[in-house]
């Protein structure tokens, strides 16, 4: 696994892909995880690194670590993860997300989201987005411009929520996603396979601060063939 410009360190993706895993029942309560030497190499990794993960999961309450036996799974009800408001899996469940970015620029905002936020224009991000190197989303996202006046490509992290934290001290603190059918827009690149024009399932998200403000909107297109919404309750 390999660190690529804008990504996460490398052990905290080796730490949210396992989240994730935890997250979606692909590693249960109790489990006991293979010899750190073969985990390294099947997540293609140096056993260093992979420790550095195992850390971090026991920092975070997920891993419990026997002097002499090995690393058991903890389930716990809301796992701490970068992603936590990212609800696409794999089908199979689980997959690291990361996101290339296709394109950010400044617009006043259409037509169908301009009643959303303080400002009546936005920076439009749009991303291509995978699981564990699977192409499966394309996504169009509204920051209010009231938060900064330009963002540079090279800023944005793999996690725009980390981005808006660091960056802007801007918390999304809630979302409300609503599930439907929407046409494949025309800037989608190849990588993602639905043709331009197709039906796709799609999420129109709104997200709030703390203050209860909007500050960003966003489309999700998604290939139903590669990746699912999942929202769990406990």
């Amino acid at each position: 696994m390999r660190q690529v410009r804008g990504s996460l360190p490398v052990y905290l993706q080796l730490t949210e892909t396992l989240v994730r895993d935890i997250a979606a029942g692909r590693l249960v309560e109790g489990e006991k995880l293979p010899p750190e030497r073969d985990m390294a190499g099947q997540m293609g990794t140096s056993i260093g690194t992979l420790r550095k993960a195992l850390a971090e999961l026991q920092i975070r309450g997920l891993l419990e670590r026997v002097q002499g036996s090995g690393n058991y799974v903890r389930a716990v009800r809301d796992p701490k993860s970068l992603y936590a408001m990212f609800r696409l899996e794999l089908i199979a469940g689980g997959g690291l997300p990361t996101a290339e970015v296709l394109q950010v620029d400044r617009h006043d905002k259409p037509d169908d989201i301009s009643a959303y936020g303080p400002s009546a224009w936005g920076h439009r991000i749009r991303r291509l987005r995978r699981l564990s190197g699977r192409a499966m989303a394309v996504e169009e996202i509204w920051l209010d411009g009231s938060y900064v006046e330009t963002i540079g490509r090279g800023e944005l992290s793999e996690s725009l929520y980390l981005f808006y934290r660091m960056r802007l001290g801007l918390f999304i603190e809630k979302v409300e996603d609503q599930i439907g059918l929407r046409t494949v827009p025309d800037w989608k690149p190849s990588a993602f396979e639905p043709a331009v024009g197709s039906s796709s399932c799609h999420i129109f998200r709104k997200s709030w601060t703390a203050e209860g403000v909007i500050a960003e909107v966003s489309h999700t297109w998604y290939d139903h063939n590669v990746a699912r919404y999942v929202s769990r309750f406990r």
